[in-house]
């Protein structure tokens, strides 16, 4: 399993993996982890933002865009319409905060049932911060049975150490590749791309003098 920079065309699969939960659990940490294996204390995300990957699973390359959206309340309308089309969506709380596990199935989870576009879309529990054992709340049995109850695959890890975190996306994006209609999707979405990105540098027809 590989990875390399930005700005490639090569890659076989195109897909769309949003990262939701509440402000403050560690989306953009987790991400900016991923991205760039750095890790700072960052801001909360202020409505959306999104980057990209390139990486190699299972035998093929794959373009992973990734959504992470504002945790905070006054944002959420802003972020229902990017649940639309997505292939993959990875519900991150804070093992130090039971908040943010119990707002995963009393919010985020009824959240997604209601904008989220694609049936087929695969879920990944996360629980984030696991390198604050000593000030843990929330058990590892406690997320697994969660992402059992929301019909989710499950991963603990830590953005600050890194621990597991390509994991996270890596294993989502197998699953997906396992389920045909995502894996047609993620064709499709790449073929789009490629057949705009022609139609822009085909340069027009000139005139003809007579």
């Amino acid at each position: 399993m590989g990875s390399s920079g930005q700005g490639q065309s090569n890659y076989d699969l195109s897909f769309k993996i949003l990262l939701i939960g509440d402000s403050a659990v560690g989306k953009s940490s987790l991400l900016v982890s991923f991205i760039s294996n750095v890790v700072d204390d960052l801001s909360p995300t202020v409505g959306v933002d999104f980057k990209i990957k390139f990486l190699t699973v299972g035998g093929k390359k794959l373009k992973l865009t990734i959504w992470d959206t504002a945790g905070q309340e006054r944002f959420r309308t802003l972020t229902s319409s990017y649940y639309r089309g997505a292939h993959g969506i990875i519900l991150v709380y804070d093992v130090t905060r039971r908040d943010t596990f119990t707002n995963l199935s009393d919010v985020w989870a009824k959240e997604l049932e209601l904008y989220s576009t694609n049936e087929d879309c695969l879920k990944m529990l996360v629980g984030n911060k696991v390198d604050r054992e000593s000030e843990r709340v929330v058990s590892r049995e406690e997320g697994v049975s969660l992402g059992k109850e929301l019909g989710c695959l499950f991963l603990e890890c830590s953005a600050r150490t890194r621990e597991n975190v390509e994991q996270c996306f890596a294993e989502l994006a197998l699953k997906i590749m396992e389920v045909p209609r995502l894996l047609e999707e993620g064709s499709t979405v790449k073929r789009n791309i490629l057949k705009q990105k022609q139609e822009h540098q085909t340069p027009p027809s000139g005139g003809c003098c007579s």
